[in-house]
């Protein structure tokens, strides 16, 4: 800790807004100790069955990341094997019930067409009846015409 001679205030400005000062340290005294060393600490020599252990322990660190990484890639593949599935299921769904739709339709128009033609037909018939019988009163008309 310094001591209050190795530290100078001098002020700078003063003004309403506040004040600015300069803050000049002292050297340090020559007998304090640094608290941080200049230069790392030296590693103490490692010996080969330490550097073979933390190669193997390396290693294995790297093979469980790839087996990690691995079996993330699987998951994501089953589960995009699953969207494809689903979404083949919804559309042979969807071609399914619009068949049907259409396959109803056809059959309610051709249901519908049948009536109609059936109620043409029936028109006709009454109209052929009637013309049978006006033909027939026209020639009992000739006829009785003729007779007088």
């Amino acid at each position: 800790m310094a001591s209050s001679s190795d530290i100078q205030i001098k002020e700078l400005d003063k003004r309403a807004s506040g004040q600015a000062f300069e803050v000049i340290l002292g050297s340090p005294a020559p007998d304090a100790k640094a608290e941080f060393p200049l230069s790392p600490l030296k590693k103490k020599d490692l010996s080969l069955e330490e550097i073979q252990r933390k190669l193997a322990a390396a290693e294995e660190r790297r093979k469980s990341h790839e087996a990690e990484v691995l079996k993330h890639l699987a998951e994501k593949r089953e589960h995009e094997k699953e969207v494809l599935q689903k979404a083949l299921e919804d559309n042979d769904n969807f071609s399914k019930m619009a068949e049907e739709k259409l396959n109803q339709k056809m059959e309610a128009n051709k249901e519908n067409r049948s009536a109609i033609m059936a109620a043409m037909n029936e028109k006709f018939k009454e109209k052929d009846k009637k013309l049978e019988e006006v033909r027939k009163n026209k020639e009992n008309k000739e006829v009785s015409c003729e007779e007088n």
